[in-house]
């Protein structure tokens, strides 16, 4: 195995690592790269679980017989080891959850493949904090949505964050991301999807409604926060659905909304 131990924050060789706080940047450069963060013990080794392959490993000298198992089984892959303050200078943050990976990023699914067997999909137009990207996928993994599918302008789900806050679940999900937008929902159409766009809008049917029709291939669309659904999406879908709601509410949360919605529209035998 081989270990490297880190003297200063300008090592060349953990570079994967750098300003990792950087939002803006990080969401250019890492896929940019081929590459993303695993951050936390238990999602690195869901990571690997998933057949995804580490670039290095990166952590404080007191999680090293945690993971020994991990880099026997690695033994090619470096492992950088420093103390808390020069990693938190290095990443722009204090590590508190264990270990991280620089991972490679796997390659795209095919759309079409990602069609061929599916039930259930769900559509994420624009929602751009990963938080609430995270939190969709692992009520996704969690309530049988077969695949993702993110919009051109949408959050990274393997950004950082999102992949956090999943607990890895991102991994479990096939995902793609759209090149054209509200124009490859016609390749849903074509493959035999009602696709409905979970908006609040005149005509939207109630979720117990929809549920009711047990629809054998349905891709639902969640919207951006905030603005909701572009007039564009509406326009291209086949109906609207919405959560019927206590007087002086008006919406969820769009991660909320998305488990609330996943779980009952789920297939019925």
């Amino acid at each position: 195995m081989t270990f490297h131990y880190l003297e200063s924050a300008n090592d060349p060789r953990v570079t994967d690592y750098t300003t990792l706080t950087d939002v803006h940047l990080r969401k250019l450069r890492e896929p940019r790269e081929g590459m993303y963060i695993a951050e936390s013990s238990k999602v690195l080794r869901r990571a690997l679980a998933a057949g995804h392959q580490p670039r290095s490993f990166f952590l404080a000298e007191k999680w090293l017989e945690d993971l020994d198992d991990v880099f026997r089984a690695h033994p090619e892959v470096p492992v950088f080891i420093g103390k808390a303050s020069l990693l938190e200078e290095i990443t722009g943050f204090h590590l508190h959850r264990g270990a991280m990976a620089a991972m490679h990023r796997p390659a795209p699914v095919p759309l079409s493949d990602l069609l061929a067997n599916a039930q259930r999909i769900a559509v994420l137009e624009d929602i751009v904090d990963h938080t609430n990207v995270g939190a969709i996928f692992r009520s996704a993994a969690a309530l049988g949505v077969d695949a993702v599918l993110v919009s051109p302008r949408c959050g990274d789900p393997l950004y950082r964050r999102s992949v956090r806050v999943s607990m890895g679940t991102v991994f479990q999900v096939p995902w793609a991301r759209l090149e054209s937008w509200p124009g490859d929902l016609a390749q849903l159409k074509e493959q035999g999807f009602t696709v409905a766009a979970m908006e609040l809008t005149d005509g939207a049917l109630d979720l117990d409604d929809l549920a009711a029709r047990n629809i054998p291939k349905l891709a639902l669309v969640l919207g951006t926060e905030g603005a909701g659904m572009s007039q564009e999406t509406l326009t291209a879908v086949d109906l609207a659905v919405k959560i019927p709601m206590r007087e002086g509410v008006d919406s969820l949360n769009v991660a909320a909304a998305s488990a609330v919605a996943f779980w009952e529209l789920r297939p019925r035998d």
